[in-house]
């Protein structure tokens, strides 16, 4: 009597990390966080001036007072009131809007175009594939019928 034996876990996961989808994954993780520090950079550089030439040169320093008198500390801890930091939570919406904008536009979009014309490309050649087929086909439907065609001539003569 045979026992089948299950894969071990150490074969389970080395086919979970070899998976497309996985290394995939890892590669967005790293490109994500590489690139983090360019759209760090531009909130800082850009976004931040820009709204510094309305107010203050930190969206982090914007914020509201639900209870009277709001005092925070250099570090950010609350020493009195309750303060409301919609600055920071701007701050962050604008680098997410950016970060998806660049995605999309960087990213995203020129490789869908990119998909879409290998597809067509693909399309275009099977068609022309099937056209080419049809073809030849139908020239031998001709010759077959033109032979017929002879023949049934040849044995009407005799």
């Amino acid at each position: 009597m045979s026992v089948k034996k299950d894969p071990g876990v150490w074969q389970g996961f080395k086919a979970f990390l070899m998976r497309g989808n996985v290394v995939d994954l890892a590669v967005a993780v790293v490109i994500g966080a590489a690139f983090t520090n360019i759209v760090n950079s531009i909130v800082k550089g850009i976004i931040n001036p820009l709204v510094g030439a309305i107010g203050t040169q930190s969206l982090d320093n914007y914020s509201s007072c639900l209870k009277d008198p709001c005092r925070v500390s250099a570090d950010g801890t609350v020493k009195s009131g309750v303060p409301i930091m919609w600055g920071s939570v701007l701050g962050a919406t604008l680098s997410f809007l950016i970060t998806a904008a660049v995605v999309y536009f960087l990213m995203v979009l020129p490789m869908s175009k990119y998909l879409a014309r290998q597809a067509a490309r693909k399309a275009a050649r099977e068609g022309t594939r099937e056209v080419v087929e049809v073809t030849e086909l139908e020239v031998l439907k001709e010759i077959r019928d033109a032979l017929v065609a002879q023949r049934a001539a040849g044995h009407d003569e005799r």
